[in-house]
């Protein structure tokens, strides 16, 4: 009998030992694989998300009492590397979302993988893919035809009648440019230019010179990050006194930096985020835009200084709102179940409340995105300050 009780008692303890392992398993199940550019030319971009997603990670961790674990990779600011990365992750790491990446070429890159392979990409570079290409994507910054709608409205103020441009010769480039192309004319504004630059470029001095001698009212950039500082740097350098814009890409201590007293007085639109201080109390997003400054000076050891870390913050919220939903699925995380009852629960997110916007996704719009998600500033003495 003692045996017999013996044997019960440690059977009894292995029993124990077997559900708190399984239990401590079941913690720390849900897996997010995190890409951004540590390193490379896109890297003044992707060094501010990762300082959001530590913020993130500090502000909530946990979905339902289960930790989430992030797994996160560089792909050095190279598109097939960002891909690799992806793969990577959901075919070794078993990650049931993709959040990443900084450039718009690498998001591009990764949603072919995520659609593959059936996994929900939050894009935090502003990336679209329409129809069943962009089923698994959804997009957080805001769309470049309604960031350029304020900006072509402050032009027709300050009564611009023409406006060079001059961007990347990448996808971000584009959007930009058809986004000007779709609303400069409509309000009584000619484009005159179109000038491309290559990222890695160190001059534009060439590009430039075909826009002073146009004389244009005005000058708008589809550019981003420390890079999108070569053209105001080169229109000072040739006496260019006209007026200047720039898209929310540009919001980033690094192109202040670099751009010095050419990039003063530059108008930009942004997401309420950067001037969060500056925001009416009744703005609804003032609350949590306040709370990630909170969470980003904990986790980083100061206060934000760009547009580009509160992208990751919102891709976690946005999350973290939706695997709470797809877990109620009763599908298992790691699953292919699961993937696709996350996805679904992602481009279903309604009101979510984030420090940009307030995110409404649905089958035809993968931005979420509206009016409410768009401030316009104006660079004075190195700091943005909110436009009326």
């Amino acid at each position: 009998m003692k045996v017999l009780n013996r044997i019960r008692t440690l059977a009894a303890i292995a029993a124990g030992l077997g559900a708190l392992s399984a239990a401590g398993a079941w913690a720390a199940d849900l897996k997010v694989g995190f890409i951004t550019s540590m390193s490379g030319p896109v890297s003044s971009l992707g060094i501010p998300y990762d300082k959001g997603m530590k913020a993130a990670a500090a502000y909530k961790s946990e979905v339902g009492g289960r930790k989430v674990q992030v797994i996160q990779l560089d792909d050095a600011s190279d598109p097939s590397t960002a891909a690799r990365n992806a793969r990577k992750m959901i075919e070794e790491d078993k990650v049931d979302v993709i959040i990443g990446t900084a450039g718009a070429p690498g998001s591009l890159a990764i949603a072919g993988v995520a659609r593959e392979t059936k996994t929900p990409l939050i894009s935090i570079a502003n990336a679209d893919l329409a129809g069943e290409e962009g089923a698994w994507m959804v997009t957080l910054p805001q769309p470049a035809p309604l960031m350029m709608g304020a900006m072509v409205e402050k032009m027709k103020q300050a009564g611009v009648k023409t406006v060079a441009y001059i961007g990347y010769s990448d996808a971000w480039g584009d959007l930009v440019y058809d986004a000007l192309m779709k609303s400069a004319p409509a309000a009584g504004i000619k484009v005159v230019s179109n000038e491309r630059y290559a990222r890695s470029d160190s001059s534009v001095a060439g590009q430039v010179l075909k826009i002073v001698a146009l004389r244009p009212d005005a000058v708008i950039t589809g550019a981003s990050g420390t890079p999108g500082a070569l053209p105001y740097l080169a229109l000072t350098e040739r006496g260019y006194k006209g007026k200047i814009y720039g898209m929310h890409s540009l919001i980033n201590p690094d192109f202040i930096r670099v751009g010095g007293p050419s990039v003063e007085g530059l108008l930009a639109p942004t997401g309420p985020v950067v001037v969060a201080e500056q925001l009416p109390d009744n703005n609804p997003m003032k609350k949590i835009a306040m709370d990630f400054r909170s969470a980003y000076q904990k986790a980083n050891g100061a206060p934000p200084t760009d547009t580009f870390s509160a992208y990751s913050f919102d891709a976690w919220l946005i999350y973290l709102d939706a695997a709470q939903r797809a877990l109620a699925s009763k599908a298992e995380p790691g699953t292919p179940q699961f993937r696709l009852a996350l996805r679904d629960a992602i481009v279903s997110t309604k009101e979510l409340v984030g420090t940009h916007s307030v995110y409404n996704f649905k089958p035809t719009d993968r931005y979420g995105s509206d009016d409410r998600s768009r401030v316009v500033v104006k660079l004075e003495k190195g700091q943005w300050k909110l436009v009326p």
